[in-house]
């Protein structure tokens, strides 16, 4: 039972000895945290600003389509009036 007893208070000093982490250890670790944050703020400002191209981009489609849809309109409508000259001009 000593021997059981000596052994488990030897393996409880050396996981405190073990287990503990430095303070170079911490500081590694925050700069590496500090990095990270770094770099999700500049993901956050590209992903913003890529919306706003996106968006941009819809709003320049949208107005293309409109246009688009207004000359065949414009279109439509001259061919009318020239099917409509012409049978005029075969009822002569």
């Amino acid at each position: 039972m000593k021997k059981v007893m000596k052994f488990s208070m030897i393996a409880l000093a050396l996981s405190f000895v073990v287990g503990c982490a430095s303070t170079s250890d911490i500081e590694s670790l925050q700069s590496q945290i500090d990095g990270l944050k770094t770099s999700v703020a500049q993901a956050s400002s590209d992903a913003a600003s890529a919306q706003s191209a996106a968006n941009d981009a819809a709003s320049r489609a949208a107005s293309a389509e409109a246009a688009a849809n207004r000359a065949a309109q414009y279109a439509q409508d001259t061919n009318s009036k020239l099917d409509s000259m012409f049978k005029k001009s075969m009822m002569k």
